[in-house]
């Protein structure tokens, strides 16, 4: 009894497997027959280069100033406009010992040079008087007196400009440093009590404000060498902010730099692009941006998703369903690519489906 009741259960195992494997091949047959499809569509495609860079002022200077000192008062903050010639900072002249005993030297030297004049003066004139020396050496001597009293005032001014920073009469208009353009302050690299080195022949000088023309705004970046050869000026620009994802920023390029530049093994073009529609967007110097320049475009075309497309040579194909569910290859014609959507110039209609590409197993 208990051997025929093993038998019997053997039996419906086998039966519950058999089953289950038909099932299974049945389910895995009907789902390799059901093949993926898309639809042929009508919309655009744009071939685009992409320039990664920035958004800086057209016009941006470096603030210095002519006379050497500390910082003694700042008149504007970053943020502020201000237009050209009116007052940054006060500087404060800090000489040197060695500087100001030269020229306390200097005017006392210029000093006994307009006493030895007036004496000379002088004498020519009582000479002139006794008829004892001609006129021109009355001129002469006249002439090197006020040679010597301009020669006095000017060491005079300059050691008063040393130890206050004016001049009586001039306001202490030299210490004053001043806007150079109409702008913003975008920038202070100095604050109140620092050392300041003038600008001269020989040296650079300490900037001491960036400023900008913030209301002419451009894209400065750089464009891989496998794309500068499709570009050329003028060509139509859309530029995204990644601080501004909702900005819809236009433009055009404006140049296209001859020299390449080397950046981490890769070579790069520099690129300008002017901008021409910002949609009210509030825009500030150093913004981080992508710019999307619009090489072609083909606008309400027939398109198929790229990776249905099979690229033999020259020659393109896909494959749609057969009469008996089968696929069939068939040869198309291509036009522009944005490497995700492809154009489709002949070979399908609107509304075609075409067979996605069969998945490849991996044993």
């Amino acid at each position: 009894m208990k051997r025929r009741t093993k038998i019997i259960l053997a039996v419906a195992a086998l039966a519950v497997t058999t089953t289950a494997a038909i099932a299974l091949k049945s389910g895995s047959s009907g789902k390799e027959n059901t093949a993926e499809s898309v639809k042929v569509t009508r919309g655009d495609v744009v071939e685009k280069a992409l320039a990664v860079g920035t958004i800086e002022p057209e016009v941006q200077v470096s603030v210095k100033s002519k006379v050497g000192g500390v910082v003694r008062q700042m008149l504007v903050q970053p943020g502020t406009f201000v237009r050209a010639g009116a007052p940054l900072m006060e500087i404060r002249p800090d000489p040197t010992p060695v500087e100001l005993v030269d020229a306390r030297r200097q005017l006392q030297l210029k000093e006994i040079d307009l006493a030895n004049a007036r004496r000379e003066m002088d004498r020519q004139k009582a000479l002139t008087d006794r008829d004892l020396a001609p006129m021109q050496a009355l001129e002469s001597a006249k002439r090197t007196l006020d040679e010597a009293e301009l020669q006095v005032r000017m060491a005079r001014e300059k050691l008063e400009l040393l130890q206050s920073g004016s001049i009586r009469g001039t306001a202490g208009a030299e210490s004053m440093v001043r806007s150079p353009i109409d702008g913003f302050v975008l920038e202070k690299m100095v604050e109140t009590g620092d050392p300041v080195t003038p600008l001269s022949t020989y040296q650079e000088g300490t900037v001491l404000m960036r400023m900008a023309d913030m209301g002419h705004l451009i894209f400065r970046g750089s464009v891989d060498e496998i794309d500068v050869g499709k570009l050329h000026e003028g060509m139509p620009v859309e530029i995204k902010i990644g601080a501004l994802p909702n900005a819809r920023i236009q433009g055009t390029v404006r140049r296209i730099s001859l020299q390449a530049k080397k950046a981490e093994n890769a070579t790069t073009f520099p690129v300008e692009i002017t901008l021409t529609q910002t949609s009210g967007a509030t825009l500030r110097a150093g913004l981080s941006a992508n710019a999307e320049i619009i090489v072609r475009r083909r606008d309400h075309v027939l398109t198929v998703p790229e990776r249905v497309v099979t690229f033999n040579g020259d020659t393109a194909s896909v494959e749609v369903p057969g009469p008996d569910g089968a696929r069939v290859r068939r040869r198309i014609q291509t036009g522009l690519s944005d490497a995700v959507t492809v154009e489709v110039t002949s070979g399908l209609r609107e509304g075609e489906a075409v067979l996605e590409k069969p998945v490849k197993k991996i044993e």
